[in-house]
């Protein structure tokens, strides 16, 4: 009977078909051979089950061949499958309106990649993920390891991550995991960018805690618990009333007199002071949790998440509005250039910055900080001595600045005296943009720095999401949410800076955005320079500045450099080629 039936089946031929077209008549059917056979009239669930054998990049390429096939690898079954051959140990998929294609993608994005500073060998290297995860939501660098949060409240514990070999940084090849906790909502360390600081951890969890002692009924409360980076040992826990819910939580000061900053889900801001260098000795201690002024005197406002440095607090309300809070002298004049408002008997009233729009997120560094708008613009603001605002100078700023030739960017980080911006360059590539000072390496590709931001030698992953840097590192977290997309909305032309308001009997206007003087401006900077070499590094900078496509500022950046090799240069300092 096997024998008999292969040479049948060898003659069949199976013909896919768009369910809108229906299936045509081949030329074996024309000659009289044989009927082509429909992919329609296998079960739904074979070819589900089929399907879901594909690598996750074939199936999506798959979908977009026919509607028949679309709707097959869009099926919740097929992703159910994916998901537990990539994660077979993950016991709940999550939630949203598509649970498993969500945590499928979750699962088949995450990566954590770093690219050391110093060191011959220079790029980008990817960390051992923790099979337990579920995505990668969060992750904080400190001395020695690193930290990572799911999407399901567990944070896990990659210890001996780094280690240092001739001067290159570099992931030890036994490097293990743990998981820390689980319930965790949240966890921060010491504000600083400097790793050296980061001794404790701080987790914000959810626990069970019995009602009355000697009976079985608990109820969930939340706590702070405080952990050693170096062995992950818990030294510290405090337990709020069940009735307080939180969902944030920064650290503020110094370590004599640490401020955690507590948001809680309706937006209030709540704050305790611990001393952090008594955590390690077994005492009993009374900590008073105190509502923020912030919330205490301004009871209208909606506290949507905070970021905070050792000296200051920026927060951002649920309609756009960003506050700011100030603690030292020094820093306040470099972020507002003037010490006249500045109270320093009463450091914790909120200062309100003036913008034009709705503020989305932002980023705070030691002494400026970036700024993010519904409709894609970024506002720089502060201290410039190194160009860390990106301005194209290094003039301070004491009120939000935009930065005009960047729009749209995937997320913004400020550090102690440089800016990085992950940005989309096309449907299927993404670059990573800084600022500031070049020391160290800090700013890959341009070693004297930038005062505007460059494309960066960097091979960012296609799911990049967020970033920070360290001294040593450059980290980037790989993640894809399928429920969680930037709302940009389109700036409307009557608000566009450069474009006059169009009048009676006139036309467009001839120079829209103000190109042609920033092209004089540009001008008169090239100028300005003494050397020929200073020119082309001045020309490799406004190639930056203009809102060109990537693949045109590579042409420019190479052909710059080539024409510096020529004049006896040198190597030059520009971005890498197209294929980096």
């Amino acid at each position: 009977m096997g024998e008999k039936a292969v040479p049948l089946l060898r003659r069949r031929r199976v013909k896919r078909s768009c369910p809108s077209c229906g299936p045509e008549l081949g030329v074996e059917e024309k000659k009289g051979k044989g009927n082509p056979i429909s992919i329609q009239l296998f079960p739904p669930e074979l070819v589900e089950h089929i399907i879901s054998f594909l690598p996750v990049r074939d199936l999506v390429a798959l979908g977009q061949t026919c509607r028949y096939f679309h709707e097959v690898c869009d099926a919740e079954g097929v992703w159910r499958r994916i998901c537990r051959r990539l994660s077979p140990r993950l016991r709940d998929q999550g939630s949203g309106v598509r649970p498993w294609k969500r945590a499928a993608i979750l699962n088949y994005t995450k990566g954590l990649y770093f690219q050391a500073f110093g060191g011959r060998r220079r790029c980008l290297s990817k960390s051992v993920a923790p099979l337990l995860a579920h995505g990668y939501r969060r992750f904080l660098p400190t001395k020695d390891h690193v930290f990572i949060l799911d999407y399901v409240g567990t944070l896990f514990f990659l210890k001996n991550a780094l280690v240092s070999t001739l001067g290159q940084m570099q992931w030890k090849r036994a490097c293990r995991y743990v998981v820390l906790c689980r319930g965790a909502k949240d966890f921060a360390s010491d504000p600083r960018c400097d790793t050296v600081y980061r001794k404790y951890l701080y987790v914000l969890a959810t626990r069970e805690q019995q009602e009355v002692v000697g009976t079985t009924s608990s109820r969930a409360c939340d706590c702070v618990e405080v952990y050693l980076q170096s062995s992950g040992q818990r030294v510290f826990k405090m337990t709020f009333h069940h009735s307080m819910t939180f969902k944030q939580i920064v650290l503020v000061g110094q370590e004599t007199q640490r401020a955690l900053l507590l948001l809680t889900e309706e937006g209030k801001i709540y704050s305790l002071v611990v001393n952090e260098t008594q955590l390690d000795q077994p005492r009993s201690y009374t900590v008073q949790l105190a509502l923020r002024k912030v919330s205490h005197y301004l009871p209208h406002l909606r506290v949507a998440c905070m970021t905070s440095n050792q000296s200051s607090t920026l927060y951002v309300t649920d309609q756009g509005g960003v506050y700011f809070e100030v603690h030292t002298p020094g820093v306040y004049r470099d972020l507002f250039g003037t010490l006249q408002a500045f109270d320093p008997l009463d450091q914790q009233m909120p200062l309100a910055l003036s913008l034009p729009a709705k503020i989305l997120f932002c980023a705070l560094g030691y002494n400026h900080l970036g700024l993010v708008d519904e409709f894609g613009r970024i506002f720089m603001q502060g201290n410039n001595r190194y160009g860390q605002l990106g301005t194209g100078d290094k003039m301070d700023r004491g009120e939000p600045t935009q930065v005009r030739y960047l729009q749209r960017p995937i997320t913004l980080w400020c550090g102690l005296n440089h800016s990085l911006v992950l940005s989309q360059s096309s449907e299927f590539s993404k670059e990573l943009l800084g600022c500031g000072c070049g020391a160290g390496g800090r700013l890959p590709g341009w070693p004297k720095g930038s005062a505007s931001f460059v494309k960066l030698q960097v091979k960012v992953p296609l799911c990049a999401c967020a970033l920070c840097a360290t001294r040593e590192c450059l980290y980037i977290l790989s993640s894809h949410d399928i429920e969680q997309h930037t709302p940009y909305r389109d700036l409307p032309a009557s608000r566009v800076v450069g474009i006059p308001e169009p009048s009676l009997g006139t036309g467009a206007p001839q120079d829209p955005g103000g190109t042609a003087q920033a092209c004089e401006e540009y001008l008169s900077q090239i100028h300005s320079c003494h050397t020929l070499q200073d020119r082309m590094e001045k020309m490799k900078e406004i190639v930056g500045w203009m809102p060109l496509m990537a693949a045109q500022k590579d042409f420019f950046w190479e052909a710059l450099d080539m024409l510096q090799k020529a004049e006896g240069g040198g190597g030059g300092v520009g971005p890498p080629a197209s294929e980096t």
